[in-house]
């Protein structure tokens, strides 16, 4: 199992759940709610060991990622009703695999554009909203 001491989905410290709830583990990946929800119901998948490229994957390791990449969109699809998803993969100083899954809205943040990574004036959840959300998200998935 690939791990490595300095990187927050590893070691799973406060620097991740300052930002992130975890939802649930999936086949390959955990599923996390972004803490800053501008964009209504925004996560990240993240793959379980510590990959830095998509291609370090088998082909096997791959399908199954994806398929959790596949399967959160398709939750958030049927628990949020947005006009798209988007998804980001960036990792130039988190070398760690993971994907942001972001609902986008018609006259919504950023419509027709990419999404803030980290939005100026952010919108944060109360305890009860954040596990509100996953409990929707949890139903769908």
């Amino acid at each position: 199992m690939n791990y490595q001491d300095d990187c927050f989905y590893c070691t799973k410290n406060e620097n991740l759940t300052d930002i992130m709830i975890e939802i649930c583990e999936l086949e390959a990946s955990t599923l996390y709610l972004f803490k800053e929800q501008t964009y209504k119901g925004r996560c990240v998948v993240a793959y379980k060991e510590h990959k830095s490229e998509i291609f370090h994957l088998s082909d096997e390791e791959r399908n199954l990622f994806m398929k959790d990449v596949a399967r959160a969109a398709r939750a958030l699809d049927k628990t949020f009703s947005p006009n798209k998803i988007n998804y980001g993969a960036f990792a130039d100083k988190m070398t760690h695999l993971h994907y942001h899954i972001v609902p986008k809205y018609i006259n919504g943040p950023t419509w027709g554009g990419t999404f803030e990574m980290m939005p100026q004036e952010k919108v944060l959840l109360s305890d009860e909203a954040y596990q509100e959300l996953i409990s929707k998200i949890k139903k769908n998935l």
